[in-house]
């Protein structure tokens, strides 16, 4: 079976993101990027999956700038067999829609034809948490979202995901799209041999006209602005001060 891993670039999950000071978005000038951890615990199943016998091959496929090539190679590194980079912006403060990128991916999945799409299920530069789902509706494939448990049975996936009432573990016909949760697993840091060995593994480029797709972007921000900071909180003498002032501030 082939798995199909979409990786994302992002702003490094370490790194305190500042507002530009027109507020037309996010500075990225400097700033360490990194692929999305979500996509890099996907990264981490697919290899499990591949070391248990469940997977032949591993593609990692990566939408945006041409500079997540690095993003790339870093899912190389790690153990994808190979990579595609879809070139769709040149411009890095543009973000492709889950739109674009689900159509995207579902021509790259016409192409590959794997049997398991596995992917983070948001990325944490904009929290959409809606590339999976559109994947699975456009291509018409079973979804598994949130997984925190994945184990290949046969033509089928045994995914235990979470719910607000704990945990909820179901059965979905392979092909099929799977997100990851935080729980899945713990990904493995590439080792400085694989990370040589993943500078000879194979990188196709393409662009989305090769795939017929407008990636013409649909939203427009009007404005990105940094939260409020925290008021300091104060000290009550009393239970009926207390309650005052719940009340002043609308709580109760």
């Amino acid at each position: 079976m082939k798995v199909l891993v979409p990786v994302k670039r992002v702003i490094d999950y370490n790194v305190k993101v500042r507002v530009r000071p027109d507020g037309t978005g996010v500075d990225l000038a400097n700033v360490k990027m990194s692929m999305n951890p979500f996509d890099e615990i996907a990264v981490e199943e697919a290899i499990r999956l591949k070391e248990k016998g469940a997977a032949e091959e591993i593609v990692a496929v990566s939408i945006g700038v041409r500079q997540a090539q690095e993003t790339l190679r870093t899912a190389l590194a790690m153990g994808a067999d190979r990579a595609i980079l879809i070139v769709a912006t040149d411009d890095v403060h543009q973000d492709i829609e889950p739109l674009a990128v689900a159509k995207l991916l579902a021509k790259v999945v016409e192409a590959e034809k794997p049997g398991l799409v596995i992917m983070g299920k948001q990325a944490i530069d904009n929290d959409m948490n809606a590339t999976g789902q559109m994947l699975a509706a456009i291509l018409g494939w079973p979804q598994a979202t949130f997984a925190g448990e994945v184990t290949i049975e046969g033509d089928h996936a045994l995914v235990t995901r979470e719910v607000d009432g704990g945990l909820q573990t179901i059965r979905v016909r392979l092909p099929a799209v799977v997100t990851a949760d935080l729980r899945l697993n713990e990904p493995r840091y590439a080792s400085l041999p694989n990370i040589m060995k993943a500078k000879k593994k194979p990188l196709e480029e393409k662009t989305p006209a090769d795939f017929g797709v407008d990636v013409s972007p649909r939203l427009t921000v009007l404005k990105t602005r940094e939260p409020e900071g925290r008021k300091a909180g104060i000290k009550v003498k009393s239970v009926d001060e207390l309650v005052e002032k719940l009340k002043e501030a609308g709580v109760i």
